[in-house]
Order: C-alpha cells, then sequence, then structure tokens
C-alpha cells in the first residue's frame, strides 16, 4: 500500500473512513464472495465436509473453529471463544449441528475432529440425531497418536532420547553449532519439536544423512577444543555419535517410522484428497514395518498392537474402508478386495449410512453399481478408466463421472 502510495506521487487523497467503511467493504465482500462461488457449486453438487479445531491464543483463550471442506478447498465459517464454556459433549454437538444447519443439512456428508474423548461423545449425540452424517476422526491426529505411542516403546524411546539430546546440546551452544555447520557444510539438523511426534523421526533422518560428517566432526580437535565438549553433556553428545549400535537403532526406527510418516503426508497436503488412500496406504505401512524387523511376529507385536489400537473404529471406519474398496489404485489391482467380508460389509455399512431414508438408492449402490465397477462393465471398461489405477490420479472425480451413485464425495 505504502509503495502504490509513493508511485501515485503528491496529491494522493485517500479514501474517507465513510468509503473504507461503506462502498470499498461491500466492493471487498462481493468479491470475495465470487471467489467462493465454485466452493459453493462443489458443495452443493457433492456435499463438503465440516472440520472443528480447538487452541487456545495468546491470552489462554479458548476458541473454537468451523471451516467446511471441498474438493476446491477449505472455507472458514465461524470462531467462536469457549473459555467460560465447559467443552462438554453436549456442547460440541449443539455448535455442530448449528453449522449443519446453517449450510444444510442436505450439503453434509461428514464431520471431522480430533480423537478426544468429548468429541466421541458428540458424535454419539449426532449420530442419533442424524444418522445419514458420518463423524470422521482426524487421520493426520490418529497418525500423530500411533508415531507417539510407538516412540513411546522402551526399544525406541532411548534412542529418540539421545537423538534429541545431542541435538539440543549442539544448538544450546553458538560454538558446538558453528563447529556442526561447519562440518556439515551449513546443512542444519532439523531440531525437535513437541506438537507433532513425527518431528524425531525428521531429526533422526536428518541426523542419518550427516553420520558421516557428524562421526569426523567428533573426532576433530574443532570439536575436542570445545570447552562446552568437555563438559557431561558435552561428553554424552560425543559417545551417542561415536556409539555404533546408536546408529543402528536409529536405522530401525527410521524403517518403522517412515511408513507411517509417509501416511501422515499424504493426509496432511492439499495436493489432492487423501480420503480414497488413507486405508490403502496404512495397510501398505503395516506390512512394510512387519518388514523392517524381518517379519518375526515377537519383534513387531507391540509395535502392531499400538498401530491397530489407534486404527480401530477410526482409519477403518466403513468410510474409510468403503473408499478403499472404490478406489481403482487398489481394488483394480487386487481383485480380492470386492470379495473380501469384511470390506463388503463396511461398504454395504457406508451405503446404508449414506443413504439413509433411501432404501431405493442405497439397493442400486450395493447391487447394481457395486457389481458394475468390480467388473468393469459400461464406462468402467474404457481406457479413460483405467487411468484412475495410478497413484496420483483422484479416484472420486472419474466415480462421480461415470457412476453418481458411488459414494465418493
Amino acid at each position: 500500500m505504502v509503495e502504490a502510495i509513493g508511485q501515485f506521487g503528491p496529491g494522493f487523497q485517500p479514501p474517507t473512513t465513510h468509503d473504507l467503511r461503506g462502498k470499498l467493504l461491500e466492493e471487498e465482500f462481493a468479491r470475495t464472495k465470487s471467489l467462493l462461488q465454485d466452493h459453493e457449486d462443489e458443495k452443493i453438487k457433492h456435499g463438503c465436509s465440516i472440520m472443528t479445531d480447538a487452541w487456545t491464543d495468546m491470552k489462554r483463550r479458548s476458541i473454537m473453529n468451523l471451516c467446511t471442506n471441498t474438493s476446491e478447498g477449505t472455507t472458514f465459517i465461524k470462531s467462536k471463544e469457549m473459555s467460560d464454556v465447559s467443552h462438554t459433549s453436549e456442547v460440541i454437538h449443539e455448535l455442530v449441528d448449528k453449522a449443519i444447519e446453517d449450510i444444510g443439512a442436505e450439503h453434509v456428508v461428514q464431520i471431522v475432529t480430533d480423537n478426544a474423548s468429548n468429541n466421541m461423545g458428540a458424535k454419539a449425540l449426532l449420530h442419533l440425531k442424524r444418522p445419514n452424517i458420518f463423524w470422521t476422526s482426524c487421520a493426520s491426529h490418529t497418525i500423530n497418536l500411533m508415531l507417539q505411542g510407538i516412540g513411546n516403546l522402551a526399544k525406541f524411546k532411548k534412542t529418540i532420547d539421545l537423538a534429541k539430546s545431542f541435538t539440543i546440546f549442539v544448538y544450546g551452544h553458538h560454538r558446538t553449532l558453528a563447529c556442526l555447520r561447519s562440518f556439515t557444510l551449513k546443512r542444519e539438523i532439523i531440531r525437535p519439536g513437541v506438537t507433532r511426534f513425527a518431528t524425531a523421526f525428521l531429526t533422526m533422518q536428518s541426523m542419518m544423512e550427516k553420520k558421516d560428517c557428524l562421526r569426523k566432526m567428533v573426532v576433530d580437535s574443532k570439536w575436542y577444543d570445545l570447552h562446552e565438549v568437555k563438559t557431561k553433556k558435552g561428553k554424552d553428545a560425543t559417545a551417542t555419535v561415536l556409539n555404533m549400535q546408536f546408529w543402528r537403532n536409529v536405522s530401525l526406527c527410521l524403517k518403522v517410522f517412515e511408513p507411517l510418516v509417509k501416511v501422515l503426508r499424504l493426509a496432511d497436503g492439499d495436493v489432492k484428497p487423501s480420503m480414497g488412500y488413507v486405508y490403502g496406504e496404512l495397510l501398505k505401512a503395516k506390512k512394510e514395518i512387519k518388514e523392517a524387523f524381518g517379519n518375526v511376529e515377537k519383534n513387531y507385536k507391540d509395535v502392531m498392537d499400538i498401530v491397530d489400537k489407534k486404527m480401530k473404529n477410526r482409519l477403518d471406519s466403513p468410510l474409510h474402508v468403503a473408499a478403499y474398496m472404490l478406489n481403482p489404485y487398489y481394488s483394480y489391482q487386487n481383485l480380492a478386495i470386492f470379495s473380501d467380508p469384511i470390506i463388503v460389509e463396511k461398504f454395504i455399512q457406508c451405503a446404508e449410512t449414506f443413504y439413509a431414508g433411501d432404501d431405493d438408492k442405497a439397493f442400486r449402490a450395493v447391487n447394481v453399481d457395486f457389481e458394475v465397477f468390480s467388473k468393469r462393465q459400461g464406462n468402467f471398461s474404457k481406457k479413460m478408466a483405467r487411468s484412475c489405477e495410478r497413484f496420483e490420479f483422484s479416484p472420486g472425480k472419474l466415480l462421480h463421472q461415470f457412476c453418481p451413485y458411488f459414494l465418493c464425495k
């Protein structure tokens, strides 16, 4: 703004307060509304999700945000301060239900929240009132809980703590940090954080990439002559880098964490809707984790128990499983998916929920369109449909185009 005024030159008359609060504001509001038209059209055509997010601001006020999400992006609905209100299941249900009313229940496919117990209670209340709207656990939050649970296992926790201690020590002193940067050619080690447990993976991955540089550093006189290195924490940091067992443990941690972090990035990304991929990629991640332990059950059992516990009734819901089955990237490469009784049962549950009150559409989805899709009949036999077998393709668009009764919103 200042640069534009300077280019205009002397004599510029700024807008009056009346202009800013009246005409200009109305014009900007109309422009912004027009930019959201694609989002509104998508919401009416295919429905939307309502997402909630509770957080605390700098003044320690409790804030609840609500947004809608479609394939066109995310739109803010409203923000409500709830500092003086207990976040009970009833309160959350009332807030979400009001948002559904404002948007139009016919346009809402699902509610997305984290896994807090009060949200799960609100889920039960909503199901009683609106049985045809799904309540889905946030995939990113659920996968972070998996990573946190695995990271707290004794076999991983010690290694993670050693990596954190080394990083904190190096970054805690300007001379050790300068020494690190000189040996790594100014490439940083990602430091641990507290908001997302995946940061521990990123820290270890960064250290592993610089393993040779770090080992050369701690045996060099530049490092050894530093006063900080002669302290207990400094000696511990040196011992960590020189310990070959530590690096073997880091390698194992990366093999176990990486498959889940990939799914986390998929769920957290904005490149394409991830609903059709989350369940399938979690199955792939579980397979890779087992392989990291040589497929020896006693070695991977505790890790699998955590993944399965966090996944149960969250990321293996009828909605996730139906989206997995209706994604040609998985089902057209493995036709056994169409005859798996658990997958078919969850697909039927999903159709019954989505078409609650309309038995004819539910019947057609399960008994007619399912057969057309699974046997690649009609439009699904065409060459264009086969392009949907690529991972980078968004399956929902093709399914909407070829088979409107399918639940791929």
